[in-house]
């Protein structure tokens, strides 16, 4: 999501603070493997674990939010590209 007021590296970086200082000790490991989104402006965020659902409940409360997402426990959300275990037949 393109934001006015911010790059891409300044939500990451906003979000990753937030999570590290405000949220991680609170979270892990109880909700490992869920998808949490952060509004970098406010602090506030919601788990799910589907990111959809949990992005759609923060917006319903903060519809201006500037979202940052991660899974709990896991050094990235997303993965581009395919399986490197998986050969072609």
């Amino acid at each position: 999501m393109p934001y006015a007021n911010y790059t891409s590296k300044q939500v990451a970086t906003r979000g990753e603070t937030i999570y590290r200082r405000e949220i991680r000790d609170k979270v892990e490991p109880e909700h490992k493997g869920k998808f949490l989104v952060i509004d970098i402006e406010t602090g506030e965020y919601e788990m799910n674990i589907d990111d959809l659902v949990a992005t759609k409940r923060l917006l319903a409360k903060y519809p201006d939010a500037v979202v940052y997402g991660l899974q709990i426990g896991s050094p990235t959300a997303y993965r581009i590209g395919g399986n490197s275990s998986v050969k072609a037949p």
